[in-house]
């Protein structure tokens, strides 16, 4: 699909001046108006909705893509992002992607010519192309997870949790600790393995790391590699996992295991959310400040729809950190 930026590239302009022209302003010379709209016509170019929408006037509404809500840190982050726009006077749009590749690009399609001021997006990694492009349009903000260093982003430090985690469970007299892992290409599951890969390497331990294909890695995944890891390690007795819903499926399998937590093994898991303290065995977990990352999000974002054209802010990353409540599962 033909951008903005491309009419301009190939008619010799600015994108300013393509954006004027499209307007009928009367300060494009005509010759230069005619070549943009040539380029116009070879490109096949279709004017956004959104760009005309928003000649018109901002539209106070923020589109939110989330790969997943249920039980996980995005439903906390949503939060966040709700409160601090309402408290700005915009109104959100919430997108399931089910951490889609495919739904997720369909679903940017969408709201690209949907009536809305910004974009904040946990995105699935698929599509860094089509965002950026969505970004010349309207502003985009990454949470969580940043695959484009382009953009503006509020996430946490896993690299630091993940060798945290390591040396937590080492205090605690494991020796032999698994990191449950899903796709490197998710910059929090690459991030993690970077710090426990470090933790792991100064400690002089053994690297055991175990992963399925899996579209969504809730409970049900958490609990299968668990039953992986039992069948293909012995004497495991730490387990590092990346959310409190793949750590109620660890559970889950270890007591069906017959397998005393956190006596026999330890359990860890790397983003708490609420649920995990309420658990018959709570656990152990770095709890991401989830509503602060939304309205750290949504703040950064509407500071960049008010700001004016000329004076837009640069991508901003903000790095926020984790908190290890320890509890049950770890003893």
């Amino acid at each position: 699909m033909a951008t903005l930026k491309d009419v301009a590239a190939l008619a010799h302009v600015d994108v300013s001046t393509v954006s004027r022209a499209l307007n009928n302003n009367s300060n494009v010379h005509p010759e230069t108006k005619a070549r943009i709209l040539a380029a116009v016509k070879e490109l096949s170019y279709k004017p956004n909705v959104l760009a005309r929408g928003l000649r018109q006037g901002k539209l106070n509404t923020i589109a939110v893509v989330a790969p997943k809500l249920t039980y996980s840190i995005f439903s906390q982050v949503a939060l966040g992002i709700e409160k601090a726009a309402r408290d700005k006077g915009y109104a959100i749009i919430m997108v399931n992607t089910g951490n889609d590749g495919d739904t997720e690009k369909k679903s940017l399609a969408k709201l690209r010519n949907s009536f809305i001021d910004g974009m904040i997006i946990g995105a699935t990694g698929n599509n860094t192309r089509l965002i950026r492009d969505i970004n010349t349009e309207i502003p985009v903000v990454q949470v969580i997870r940043k695959f484009d260093p382009l953009l503006s982003c509020v996430d946490v430090d896993y690299i630091d949790i993940g060798y945290k985690a390591v040396w937590n469970l080492y205090s605690k007299g494991c020796r032999k600790i698994a990191l449950i892992n899903s796709s490197l290409s998710l910059t929090p599951y690459e991030n993690r393995y970077i710090g426990y890969k470090r933790a792991i390497a100064e400690l002089d331990l053994e690297e055991i790391v175990i992963s399925k294909e899996s579209l969504l890695q809730g409970p049900s995944y958490g609990y299968e590699c668990t039953l992986k890891l039992l069948d293909e390690y012995d004497g495991i007795d730490g387990i590092m996992l990346a959310s409190d819903s793949q750590s109620m499926g660890a559970l889950r399998a270890l007591k069906e295991s017959h397998i005393s937590v956190p006596d026999q093994i330890k359990i860890l898991s790397m983003t708490g959310i609420q649920i995990g303290s309420m658990l018959e065995t709570s656990l152990t977990s770095f709890e991401l400040p989830g509503e602060e990352i939304g309205e750290e999000a949504a703040l950064m974002l509407i500071r960049t729809i008010e700001s004016e054209n000329h004076d837009k802010p640069p991508a901003r990353h903000l790095t926020l950190s984790a908190q290890l409540i320890e509890r049950e599962s770890t003893g």
